[in-house]
């Protein structure tokens, strides 16, 4: 069932990995539940979307339970990094300009997507990516790692990328975090410090992770090759191509705006309930979402 998730008649890819840094997460999040809307209601084909974010600290609703999380945040911002509440499951991870995401949005119109069935089909879609890099991935929850779940992918017991999802409104949107390069362990060692921060040796009734730099690495570090996240896209538009789908290049159209404006309100509402941030303007991306 996987690989039947993969095998798609037509790709409609939307690529964001190139907008830089005014390019906020919660503008990706209200994005991919507009396209669930688009997708789920048959208007648009199957969505292929990749996007990057700099300097971006992404939390679970989860983390905004820290008893010390005013400091933890605040931390984070001294460092450099926004920081940004998800829509979707899972717990903190680290942005930039090193790490590609990739969202796939399939339609549940006609026939349930079980949870397993997308993050085995996102599995799967990075085996066949992969493989020509001479690697064996594994999936399960690395222990150590942040953000750890069942579908954790690793190399050598190292943690190189994680996969969430999100439903709306019959839309399925699969969403996988790739660390192409940089250090792996670096970034696990500002998210090990924001929770030190967060928990201050606290008990919580929430098992948060503790956060060991070993066990993370990019793929740059564990393939030992000078990766790039623009080598990785082709990889993935090639590797879509294998299952016998044709790709084209979109962007947001016509109501998408709409659902898109709606959901970026939700999210910045969530945003500021958490006192990050308070609400102001539009979620308007100046160059073509």
């Amino acid at each position: 069932m996987s690989h039947e998730l993969l095998r798609q008649p037509k790709w409609r890819v939307i690529d964001q990995s190139h907008f830089g840094p005014l390019f906020d997460a919660k503008q990706s999040f209200a994005t991919d539940d507009a396209l669930c809307t688009a997708v789920g209601s048959g208007r648009s084909d199957p969505v292929v979307r990749t996007w990057v974010h700099e300097h971006t600290v992404v939390l679970g609703a989860a983390d905004t339970k820290l008893p010390h999380i005013a400091e933890a945040v605040s931390f984070l911002r001294r460092q450099g990094y926004r920081v940004v509440v998800r829509n979707s499951g899972g717990l903190a991870v680290v942005l930039d300009s090193g790490v590609l995401n990739i969202s796939l949005v399939f339609p549940e119109t006609g026939r349930s997507i079980a949870v397993e069935q997308g993050y085995e089909a996102m599995c799967a879609l990075m085996a066949a990516m992969l493989a020509p890099y001479g690697v064996t991935i594994e999936a399960g929850e690395v222990v150590g790692s942040y953000c750890p779940g069942r579908y954790d992918l690793s190399i050598g017991g190292q943690k190189f990328a994680g996969i969430s999802q999100r439903r709306v409104r019959g839309g399925v949107a699969v969403q996988i975090y790739l660390c192409v390069t940089g250090s792996g362990s670096a970034r696990a060692e500002l998210i090990r410090r924001f929770y030190e921060l967060g928990r201050q040796g606290k008990q919580t009734t929430f098992a948060y992770p503790l956060v060991d730099p070993a066990v993370m690495a990019s793929l740059s570090e564990l393939t030992g090759r000078p990766l790039s996240v623009a080598e990785l896209l082709v990889a993935l538009w090639r590797t879509l191509q294998s299952f016998g789908g044709q790709l084209y290049s979109s962007a947001l159209e016509g109501e998408e705006w709409e659902w898109y404006e709606y959901y970026w309100a939700r999210m910045v509402e969530r945003n500021a309930v958490v006192s990050f941030e308070k609400p102001s303007g539009t979620g308007n991306v100046t160059a073509d979402v």
